[in-house]
């Protein structure tokens, strides 16, 4: 399961076209930031001078200046030692290592100051009702992580995503209500 998990991964990764967000042939942009891309670079080279190993190839992502424009990567022989594994990236950059249980799987997503956002990949929803309970974060996502419904609240916990975007709790997050009590008096 794991090697062929990887290998769609990878196929998948190798699909995106790294460019200008206005060529409409693009489907992944720049980062916002130069420091956001050097944040990501600096996760990848940490992990792979520890072991971990690159799925995929330079010469595929030509557009990947050095600078925000950064290209994805996969990663494997990753461990828990790595920043990438348990720190927050926000980018193109993901970790896959294979566990031998559910039990060891929620012990490694919950291994982490950060809680914003899980995604399970599995055929069984009542699997993933069990393991999304037990889950340290703000939003779980079943066979996607792509989607940020407006009507269903995105929040995190632990030290990430504080507070709640989308939604009437979003909403509500970012106005603030105010009353009038007016009563006429007598002249």
């Amino acid at each position: 399961l794991f090697d062929d998990f990887v290998e769609k991964a990878v196929n998948w990764v190798n699909t995106l076209k790294l460019g200008n967000p206005f060529d409409a042939e693009t489907t992944l942009g720049p980062m916002a930031n130069k420091r956001f891309a050097a944040a990501i670079r600096a996760q990848t080279d940490e992990a792979v001078a520890a072991g971990a190993r690159t799925l995929i190839e330079r010469q595929n992502f030509p557009a990947d200046d050095g600078g925000a424009y950064l290209m994805p990567q996969v990663l494997v022989n990753v461990d828990h030692s790595m920043r990438v594994m348990t720190e927050e990236s926000f980018g193109p950059v993901v970790g896959i290592m294979p566990v031998k249980s559910d039990d060891e799987a929620l012990a490694l997503m919950n291994d982490s100051p950060y809680g914003l956002t899980a995604s399970l990949w599995t055929q069984d929803p009542d699997r993933a009702w069990n393991i999304a309970r037990k889950i340290e974060t703000g939003t779980v996502f079943m066979n996607r992580a792509d989607y940020l419904d407006p009507a269903i609240c995105w929040t995190g916990c632990k030290d990430t995503g504080r507070g709640v975007g989308l939604s009437k709790l979003g909403y509500h997050s970012v106005t603030r209500p105010r009353s009038y009590h007016f009563r006429k008096v007598k002249a």
